[in-house]
């Protein structure tokens, strides 16, 4: 007897924590990673972003580990300095081990600023900087995968260009 009510309150229990760790999942989630999420699921299959004119960069490393992954960049979004929830300006892609890409990211860029997008502040890049490029406003939005950084943080630690070493 005292075997099963153990096992019931433990059971108890366990549904309780489940219940309240999703409750705080949901709570925590990203309103913005939400909207970029359902505006550009269409980049999942990386042939979408290069029907819309994207076009691959090298794969970034940060210098202190971690990644951006593969910029797909469109020029003309880049041009326009518009800031549309639908069209970012570039879509990042980590390589896998089999040489697929898995869509990871966003990015938004413009030279108009101070930026923002649903009221989140973008982050400014003075010039000259490592991409060579003058100054600019950036938003990384981690969408597809979880950053422990920070949803609009540049680099992600769970990101890496380790699959395109062998390629």
């Amino acid at each position: 007897m005292t075997t099963t009510l153990w096992t019931t309150r433990f059971a108890a229990l366990a549904a309780i924590s489940i219940a309240a760790g999703a409750a705080a999942q949901a709570h925590d989630a990203n309103p913005l990673a939400e909207k970029v999420r359902a505006a550009n699921s269409r980049f999942e299959n990386v042939a979408a972003a290069t029907a819309e004119g994207y076009a691959p960069i090298p794969c970034a490393s940060g210098i202190t580990g971690g990644a951006m992954g593969i910029h797909y960049v469109n020029g003309a979004y880049l041009k326009d300095d518009a800031v549309d929830l639908a069209k970012p300006e570039a879509v990042m892609y980590e390589p896998t081990a089999d040489g697929s890409l898995k869509l990871i990211a966003v990015e938004y860029i413009t030279s108009k600023g101070p930026a923002s997008l649903e009221g989140q502040l973008f982050n400014f890049n003075s010039a000259p900087n490592r991409y060579g490029l003058g100054p600019f406003y950036e938003l990384h939005v981690w969408a597809w995968k979880q950053n422990p950084t920070g949803a609009f943080a540049d680099m992600n630690p769970n990101v890496s260009c380790d699959a395109m070493k062998g390629m």
